[in-house]
């Protein structure tokens, strides 16, 4: 499993973003992935995941109705659409995979993507 993240950049306030995380190995359906984001200065936090086989979702509230995270299984890929984006949203966002929802939300996935850096200017 490799897991590469991309798609950060500069944006200003109220921008739209969208982040992508390619598994260079077979994912199976058992497999649950997910996005967390570490802004400077501060703990990683859980932003969203996502089951693989059944596309259930589950979001951290302050993204709420602004970030959407989905998978295209044929790709390998997941992704976030990151809208209406905030200064707060600011940091380096990480792709996660792992076997166990638990333990992915709780930021204690298997593998880990290298991050990609989102900077959003008020």
């Amino acid at each position: 499993v490799q897991l590469q993240a991309s798609g950060g950049g500069l944006v200003q306030a109220g921008d739209s973003l969208t982040l992508s995380c390619t598994d260079s190995g077979r994912t199976f359906s058992s497999a649950v992935m997910g996005w967390f984001r570490q802004a400077p200065g501060k703990e990683r936090e859980f932003v969203a995941a996502i089951r693989w086989g059944f596309g259930t979702t589950h979001y951290a509230d302050p993204v709420k109705g602004r970030f959407t995270i989905s998978r295209v299984k044929a790709e390998n890929t997941m992704y976030l659409q990151m809208n209406n984006l905030a200064p707060e949203d600011t940091g380096t966002y990480y792709c996660t995979k792992d076997t166990d929802w638990g333990d992915l939300v709780a930021g204690k996935g298997d593998y880990w993507g290298q991050g990609t850096l989102v900077t959003v200017s008020s």
